[in-house]
């Protein structure tokens, strides 16, 4: 089935608020995802709805069909390929390539993104450390959590980012984060929850709450 670019991006919205809640994604969350407003998404998720790709009940919110959750998948999966050729191939930094991708994500061509798989050798991760859905939409599972609720004087590998704001990526170059860093939590702050600590076995720095809970870490 062929969609429009909008389309494309109100299914991989509502996968991405639904995620593994498995609840219903409410137009104002939609709304606010895409910055538009709830009228017009009122309106695309009727249409969506007469295609079989979402189940809309009024005023319950909506979640996709099986049909919208595959076609999520591939955007999904060829944005993530996107953003891998873009830093791994072009060189950009990992804060330049959402835009980007967001772009040729809705190229239409399965043969093309087939070839850029195998090109970049099946990655299984994007530059953020998020999980490429492979040829049949699997995702390869991966134990993780937030650097925020680490164990005190533990050390932990960086393996993705839960924001992938530009100004948050550029942050973290500047620290030297990124991922595969290796992190030992040093001291928790009682005040204020900010963290100190070691970057590489080399940089001591003190990070707030919120940075940590940004970065996920194994």
């Amino acid at each position: 089935m062929h969609l429009s670019q909008s389309e494309e991006n109100y299914i991989k919205a509502i996968f991405h608020i639904v995620g593994d809640t498995q609840l219903e994604a409410s137009t104002n969350a939609i709304a606010e995802f895409l910055n538009t407003s709830a009228a017009s998404v009122t309106d695309m998720v009727r249409k969506l709805s007469k295609k079989n790709l979402v189940h809309y009940e009024k005023y319950k919110g909506v979640t996709l069909s099986k049909e919208g959750n595959e076609l999520a998948i591939k955007v999904i999966r060829k944005h993530r390929l996107w953003e891998v050729f873009l830093v791994d191939k072009l060189k950009f930094n990992w804060d330049e390539v959402h835009e980007v991708a967001e772009e040729l994500e809705h190229i239409q061509s399965p043969l093309l993104i087939k070839r850029l798989d195998e090109f970049l050798q099946f990655p299984k991760f994007d530059p953020h450390g998020d999980p490429i859905p492979d040829e049949n939409g699997r995702l390869t599972n991966q134990d993780k959590m937030l650097l925020k609720d680490y164990p005190e004087l533990k050390n932990a590998g960086v393996v993705g980012v839960k924001d992938c704001d530009s100004s948050f990526l550029r942050y973290l170059d500047k620290v030297k984060i990124g991922i595969g860093s290796q992190i030992k939590i040093i001291e928790i702050i009682e005040f204020d929850k900010s963290m100190e600590i070691s970057i590489d076995n080399k940089n001591t720095i003190i990070i707030s709450h919120e940075i940590a809970s940004n970065i996920y870490v194994v």
